[in-house]
């Protein structure tokens, strides 16, 4: 049937380190009810939080990475369904070996530690289309898209352009009766502090000017991990410096600056309305 998993790992790019791991997994044929409830948007949130209990012990998660790949294997039926190109269903889903990736660089050691956020890929609430992820949301009780930026992805003015045109199509071609009139990006890179930090031609500042900023968070510490490749928690003295953003973001926290996020909202298909 569909897609078999040797087949999905090449396709999405897992290393050889990552795929044995997920060879030497058996025994978990009970987990199959689960598979089904992460396929489907209403009940992913709660399948995940019942899966990961059931496959205790799981300490580095390879089980959990290996019940999500069997789903996004059998997703892949779906998207032909749908008749989705199979190049979204490729871009979407590497999404597992980026983070495998991400993980490593941060702690030193690979595991899979986001279980918590794929479940979004599999049930077909995220997908990659160009550089940007699309998620299906709602903001002030109306249908919106979410804008997600993956840390490999290039923000030239003519790259996001491209991706924005693709989001427009694919929505307008594969989910008709989505309408939405706007885009809603809540991230660490519209943060307004980083306009000090960057310089006149950046692709962060071109990428910031595209949104209307309406509310800001200076508590978020996510830019921890995205912007400096750290654990959470991780000292100001201690995050690296190699490049110039880095390193003036770790001159502004050492003089008690903030970075923070912040939450930006961009029109969307509203012609259309």
């Amino acid at each position: 049937d569909g897609m078999e998993l040797q087949e999905l790992y090449r396709m999405i790019g897992l290393e050889a380190g990552t795929v044995e791991k997920l060879e030497e997994i058996d025994g978990i044929e009970q987990a199959g009810p689960y598979w089904e409830g992460m396929m489907e948007t209403g009940t992913a949130a709660q399948a995940y939080a019942d899966l990961e209990r059931f496959l205790q012990p799981d300490p580095d998660c390879w089980k959990m990475l290996y019940c999500q790949l069997e789903c996004a294997r059998r997703v892949f039926d779906r998207y032909q369904e749908k008749h989705i190109p199979e190049a979204v269903f490729a871009g979407t889903m590497k999404c597992f070996a980026r983070f495998i990736g991400e993980c490593g660089k941060k702690n030193g050691r690979k595991f899979f530690d986001r279980g918590w956020w794929t479940y979004r890929q599999l049930s077909m609430n995220i997908f990659r289309l160009g550089e940007l992820e699309y998620q299906f949301q709602e903001y002030e009780g109306e249908k919106a898209i979410g804008l997600h930026i993956p840390s490999d992805a290039c923000l030239s003015a003519a790259a996001v352009d491209r991706s924005l045109e693709q989001a427009g199509t694919f929505f307008r071609t594969y989910y008709p009766d989505f309408k939405y009139r706007r885009y809603i990006c809540r991230s660490w890179l519209l943060s307004p502090a980083l306009r000090s930090l960057l310089p006149e031609q950046s692709h962060i500042r071109d990428f910031q000017d595209r949104f209307s900023i309406v509310q800001e968070d200076w508590e978020d510490m996510e830019y921890i991990e995205w912007l400096f490749q750290s654990p959470k928690g991780t000292g100001y003295q201690t995050l690296p410096a190699a490049t110039s953003l880095q390193r003036n973001g770790k001159a502004l926290l050492l003089a008690g600056g903030k970075i923070g996020s912040a939450l930006g909202i961009m029109a969307g298909l509203e012609d259309e309305l």
